[in-house]
């Protein structure tokens, strides 16, 4: 069986050397490039299960317009890479559809910590200790079906609605358990988002991607709505 294969996107050689080996001797393919040019031409001729994406690269293309376009078509986990460790960049990361994001320099046992962790989101819905998930669980509401054996949430008109790792955990979070209401906290704990920082901006980016993905208009939003002061709650029409 062939290895799962990473594609790293930075332009520091060393980095890209480190990572190679590393992540190689852990029973992965790694293919190191240098910019955005040549990540579009890796990602035409191969399938990746993740990028690392550096925040800082030549040519005037920066990680946050990457990212912008690889979410414009693909929910390839993607991990940021950068050496600023800024609250704003990360919340713009997060934004954007980031998977995590993580500030340099990093060790690479915590990297590999941080992959596999998206990895296994990635593989399987997230559910409370001690539950499994039914081979069929789907969930419909206002005319969505979210399939959770094969992660893919379908509109009402039938076509297939592109969600993160991190998207797709937190609406199932919100659909299994409809009419609660959930605190930061919680929504961060069910979705097993420890590995990020725990500041309510984290929570809040990826709920408005995820309002812009499924509300008729997310300024206004019907089904994933705010309750000041505590938190969010889901009150779409379950079906």
């Amino acid at each position: 069986m062939e290895p799962d294969r990473i594609l790293v996107v930075d332009d520091d050689a060393r980095i890209r050397q480190m990572l190679v080996r590393y992540f190689d001797d852990n029973g992965y393919r790694v293919t190191a490039v240098a910019n955005g040019a040549a990540m579009r031409a890796e990602l035409s001729k191969h399938e990746y299960v993740a990028i690392f994406l550096d925040l800082v690269l030549p040519g005037g293309e920066n990680g946050f317009d990457l990212l912008k376009e690889l979410r414009g078509k693909s929910d390839v986990p993607v991990l940021m890479l950068t050496g600023q460790d800024d609250v704003t960049d990360k919340v713009i990361g997060l934004e954007f559809g980031a998977d995590d994001y993580v500030a340099k320099p990093f060790h690479l046992r915590e990297l590999l910590a941080r992959l596999r962790t998206v990895l296994r989101r990635r593989a399987a819905a997230v559910l409370p200790v001690g539950k499994s998930a039914p081979a069929d669980e789907a969930f419909r509401f206002e005319g969505y079906c979210l399939d959770v054996p094969r992660r893919r949430l379908s509109s009402p008109e039938g076509d297939d609605v592109p969600l993160t790792t991190g998207e797709f955990d937190m609406l199932l979070v919100f659909v299994r358990n409809s009419g609660r209401v959930l605190s930061r906290e919680t929504l961060m704990e069910l979705t097993r988002n420890r590995n990020l920082e725990a500041f309510d901006r984290v929570i809040d980016a990826q709920i408005l991607r995820l309002r812009k993905k499924i509300e008729s208009d997310p300024k206004a939003p019907a089904l994933i709505q705010s309750v000041r002061g505590v938190g969010y709650v889901f009150t779409g029409r379950m079906l």
